[in-house]
């Protein structure tokens, strides 16, 4: 049987620290375009939905992107993002659901897919974006993935894995038995410097921009 695969990204309209972030140009389009432009083109996704509380977020989107409007209570600076994603899981049923963000505006077709095929196939029940990093790693005054006193190749460390703001893919049941967005078997879906980026502050933005522009010259279509 055929499990029902729904995205969903939440938008406010505003942002503390770079204000109106989500509408910001970017390229030909708003930032918020991007995401989900990308998340349509999937065709292993069922449905793709903006939640949130003011209608006038659909002006800034493709078509095809369904909104179901929030209260706007989860506009709050100090709502937690399980508090988001179980009011919307309860508007929408499911069987697998992918949470994506507006800030990462360069995640490919290819990263997200094949994460969703690797959940779908039973490999995994579930999956997140990451940056690998091979390099030296402290943590509270600590090293973390090698020994002082036997310093090893880079190509030798333990890698890490950082989580990026792009995707989280997770069934139902884990959410709602366990709040957890990650399962307990995640496949690790890499992205590269230029996918991994977070739009979080105006350097940010302005790094984006230029990414923009580089790709406009290039004739490189993102």
């Amino acid at each position: 049987m055929k499990k029902k695969v729904v995205a969903f990204v939440p938008i406010k309209l505003k942002s503390q620290r770079l204000p109106k972030k989500n509408i910001l140009p970017l390229g030909n389009h708003s930032l918020c375009w991007y995401v989900f432009d990308t998340l349509l083109k999937i065709k292993k996704i069922d449905e793709v939905y903006v939640y949130c509380s003011d209608e006038k977020v659909m002006t800034y989107l493709p078509p095809k992107v369904k909104l179901v409007k929030r209260d706007p209570y989860f506009d709050g600076d100090l709502v937690k993002g399980n508090e988001i994603y179980e009011s919307f899981i309860e508007k929408i049923d499911s069987d697998i659901y992918i949470l994506a963000h507006t800030t990462s505006p360069f995640i490919s077709q290819d990263s997200v897919s094949n994460a969703l095929d690797n959940v779908l196939n039973g490999s995994y029940d579930s999956a997140l974006s990451v940056q690998k990093k091979q390099t030296f790693v402290w943590y509270q005054g600590q090293t973390l993935n090698f020994e002082m006193n036997d310093i090893p190749r880079t190509q030798d460390i333990e890698p890490i894995y950082i989580e990026t703001s792009g995707f989280y893919i997770f069934q139902k049941h884990h959410f709602t038995e366990n709040r957890r967005r990650i399962g307990f078997n995640p496949y690790f879906q890499e992205l590269d410097d230029i996918e991994a980026i977070d739009i979080d502050k105006k350097d940010d933005y302005e790094f984006a921009l230029k990414i923009m522009e580089v790709n406009n010259q290039l004739s490189i279509k993102i």
